[in-house]
């Protein structure tokens, strides 16, 4: 690949500030020139994309398609340009216009598009499969809002907006060409005709669901994939001849009901309207997804019949388990499919990643909820449901074992249970976690099906979470390993053991890790006040707020610290910082009150003289992945 020069990506940004905002770059306003920065590296991937795809149709490649409802994927300008090869002279190109590259950066909102672990998995998955050049897309929902912004008022969490598309948006690409019909509601009419049962679904109610595409750039290849997320749109967006009657809100009432769709992450679902929204948006985003895939498996191949060899769909948890019934729905009866032809291709199609051994935490629809929303579908998993059972029965011949498999039950249906009947393969996401499943969660259907259950160690992106924000770290590595062979190959990485016990190394790797601690001190003063002592152990739990998560066990053990040094103020010799880092579901009051309780805790810390120097406890706001970026470098304990 050419590279380009400080001058040329100079001149593409005033052309592209020109062009979309009519402005030249003394005129431009950082913002501004934040999204002439993601347009100009927007449109090189996207020509690349192009290419990309050619080749993959050309040599007729199997591809992979990741769908999770959410992908963390955090800011994409450092990211993107990092990947290019392009950071240096965007930087410079920036500073020449007069902008500080920093500024620009730090102006980018991190993408609502997730949460927690799930997501950041997504994240990374994606950019490695494209640095691997593997032909790959991930799917999702292009939500409006994401979750939420995160304020700590009073010590308590407030949820705010999150508007992140003000800006966020010039990474997505429209592609309204490949919009997909959903369906919901209606009921089901059966007819013979030319020797097959038809099925049509009628007085359905239909969303448009349209694509918008963020370009994937690999790290040192011409690879692009992208992530694709639907936008849901209605067919009628609004009702004339009630508008013209003075009836706004009713006229616009088929509008508002399909954009709620898109409009948060993970709705409260502790009432039944909550839960109708969530199973509408879990449908919507996989009936679009099965809908493009096939459709361009048809294009290419002019057969579904070969999907399976050409095709993985993996499932990241169980949010999109209805791929499985929607495939089958698409197989029989878009194109005609018999049942054992159908069941053939999925199940040698789809493979589920499972998130949680925590047998509450399984997810579960009200068998009503699926038979109203979904009737079609419903059908579908009814009979997958009467043949899974039958393959347990005839297996174990008891009814206790046969229970705890079932699909359907007492009222619900069991979308684990779904996946792994459905499902080529079962992971967890690291060796204890698929253990767990084989031995504990799903060890019935372990005994059944062995070779199903398989396990793919959880890794991360190493070269955003090593060598983009740890330059230092990056540094020491490059030196000790002989160059940057470990950015594409992290088994590189061993060449480390052979320092493992020499001084000088572990002395500039503290050095390294101070300068990190006194960037993030920058960073808490600037962004809450807050003053941090670099010279303290900083102790750090960030991740999603959850009592399974333990941050109350770790507040507990604070609380014994501090009184173990109210009883003997020389009871702690080196000073410890206490960071954390989480969310809490809005609904989710527990969660919230520990939140409270670790804010309480910190403020009566601060105000007892006897913790000064020794014992602090911080909560930082709004954790995010740019947050990320500035303390995991500093983190000195991790607690997991």
């Amino acid at each position: 690949m050419a590279s380009i020069t400080t001058k040329e990506l100079e001149e593409a940004l005033s052309a592209k500030l020109m062009t979309n905002f009519g402005k030249a770059a003394d005129e431009a306003t950082d913002g501004e020139m934040m999204r002439a920065s993601a347009l100009v590296l927007r449109d090189m991937m996207a020509l690349r994309e192009v290419e990309t795809r050619k080749k993959t149709r050309q040599n007729k490649k199997k591809q992979v398609h990741y769908l999770s409802m959410e992908f963390l994927i955090g800011r994409s300008l450092m990211k993107n340009a990092y990947n290019l090869d392009l950071l240096p002279q965007l930087k410079e190109a920036l500073e020449h216009l007069g902008f500080k590259a920093g500024d620009i950066f730090e102006m980018e909102p991190d993408a609502a598009l997730g949460n927690g672990g799930l997501g950041r998995l997504a994240a990374c998955y994606l950019d490695s499969m494209t640095t691997l050049e593997i032909p790959a897309t991930g799917y999702s929902i292009c939500y409006e809002l994401g979750l939420f912004k995160q304020k700590i008022v009073e010590g308590q969490q407030v949820e705010l907006p999150d508007h992140w598309k003000d800006l966020g948006a010039a990474w997505l690409l429209p592609k309204p060409a490949e919009a997909q019909m959903v369906s919901f509601g209606g009921t089901v009419r059966e007819f013979w005709a030319d020797g097959h049962l038809h099925t049509v679904n009628e007085n359905a109610t239909t969303i448009q669901a349209i694509p918008y595409d963020m370009e994937i750039a690999g790290y040192g290849t011409g690879h692009v994939n992208v992530l694709r997320l639907w936008d849901p749109r209605p067919t009628k967006a609004i009702d004339m001849s009630l508008f013209g009657q003075g009836e706004y809100l009713k006229a616009a009432e088929e509008e508002t009901m399909a954009e709620t769709i898109a409009k948060v992450l993970y709705p409260d679902d502790n009432h039944i309207e909550g839960k109708s929204l969530r199973l509408k948006q879990q449908y919507f985003f996989v009936s679009a997804t099965i809908q493009s895939i096939t459709a361009k498996h048809l294009d290419t191949y002019g057969t579904l019949k070969n999907f399976h060899e050409k095709n993985v769909i993996q499932i990241n948890d169980t949010h999109p388990t209805l791929v499985i019934p929607e495939l089958m729905r698409v197989l029989i009866d878009d194109t005609g499919m018999n049942w054992d032809d159908a069941w053939y291709i999925t199940t040698h199609a789809v493979a589920y990643t499972n998130h949680t051994v925590l047998a509450e935490a399984l997810e579960r629809w009200p068998q009503t909820l699926m038979e109203r929303r979904l009737p079609r579908i419903w059908q579908i998993i009814q009979e997958i449901s009467n043949r899974w059972q039958k393959r347990v029965e005839s297996f174990y011949h008891d009814p206790a074992k046969t229970k705890e498999m079932a699909i359907i039950w007492d009222g619900q249906v069991r979308m684990a249970n779904l996946c792994i009947a459905g499902g080529m393969a079962v992971n967890g996401v690291s060796a204890l976690h698929s253990d767990i499943l084989r031995n504990d969660v799903f060890k019935d259907a372990c005994a059944m099906e062995p070779t199903k259950f398989q396990n793919v160690t959880n890794g991360i992106d190493h070269r955003r979470w090593l060598s983009e924000i740890n330059p230092g770290l990056d540094g020491l590595i490059k030196e000790l390993t002989g160059g940057d062979a470990y950015l594409s190959d992290a088994s590189v990485l061993q060449k480390l053991d052979a320092y493992a016990d020499d001084q000088t190394v572990l002395n500039r790797l503290a050095e390294i890790k101070r300068k990190n601690k006194e960037a993030l001190a920058v960073h808490a003063k600037r962004s809450r006040g807050v003053i941090l002592n670099p010279d303290a152990i900083f102790d750090v739990q960030a991740k999603r707020l959850h009592e399974y998560k333990r941050q109350l066990l770790n507040v507990l053990h604070i609380i014994a610290l501090y009184q173990k040094l109210r009883d003997d103020p020389n009871a702690i010799t080196q000073p410890h910082t206490f960071l954390f880092g989480a969310k809490a579901a809005p609904g989710y009051e527990v969660a919230k009150r520990i939140i409270r309780l670790i804010n309480s805790l910190a403020d009566q810390i601060e105000n007892d003289p006897v913790c000064k120097d020794k014992l602090q406890v911080v909560f930082l706001e709004n954790y995010r992945v740019s947050l990320a970026e500035v303390l995991m470098p500093a983190s000195e304990v991790s607690q997991q």
